[in-house]
């Protein structure tokens, strides 16, 4: 049985990577879909009022280990048990996603391409770039609304550890990327060629 093929989608956070996601999934439904946040490491430690105790904007905040051996396996077409992630607690959760092996793979995540084992891994890199105002509003939103942060320690956090890490550890590794996507999911254009180059890889495995 031939390998699958594993796509990457890196950008800063809420360049908009997941709209890609989303919208590459309202026109092609067989792929298996791997975040790179589901495999942070555990920082129970860290609330509100130390959230820069744990630096999540750092390559060393993930299991690279185990996302490596899961992205082997799921090329090789074999299932893995993919963790999940509390993001409100910071901590890796009990439950784990059974993920079946598909001929397409879209694995996406902020940091993707810093580790050179994993960046081997990938078949075609895609990195998504967005101006920093509008990542931030987004990032703001999102932590507020969906992991239990204040205001304030968004900032916090935001100026302390997401942005310097943006431009020491994400913003280089678009040196890596075969493609470059600015504005994220509002690039219609750029967004059907993607879809038309993902409909070729999965017609060729046919």
């Amino acid at each position: 049985m031939s390998e699958a093929k594993l796509i990457g989608i890196c950008g800063g956070s809420g360049s908009g990577k997941t709209t890609i996601v989303r919208k590459i999934s309202e026109v092609v439904s067989d792929f298996v879909f791997v975040p790179q946040d589901n495999y942070y490491k555990s920082a129970e430690y860290i609330s509100n009022t130390n959230i820069t105790a744990f630096n999540f904007d750092h390559p060393e905040a993930f299991d690279n280990a185990l996302l490596h051996d899961h992205l082997l396996r799921l090329k090789r077409m074999e299932p893995v048990e993919m963790p999940t992630y509390d993001f409100v607690h910071h901590r890796r959760a009990v439950e784990t996603i059974h993920m079946e092996p598909r001929k397409l793979i879209i694995f996406e995540g902020i940091m993707i391409f810093t580790d050179r084992r994993i960046r081997d891994l990938l078949d075609l890199k895609i990195y998504v770039d967005t101006p920093d105002d509008i990542r931030f509003i987004r990032r703001l939103e999102r932590d507020i609304k969906e992991r239990g942060r204040t205001v304030d320690s968004v900032i916090e956090q935001y100026l302390a550890v997401v942005r310097p890490g943006h431009y020491e550890f994400i913003e280089p590794t678009k040196a890596f990327a075969d493609i470059i996507i600015p504005e994220g999911g509002n690039n219609e254009n750029a967004l059907q060629v993607l879809i038309s180059f993902i409909n070729g890889i999965l017609r060729s495995e046919d």
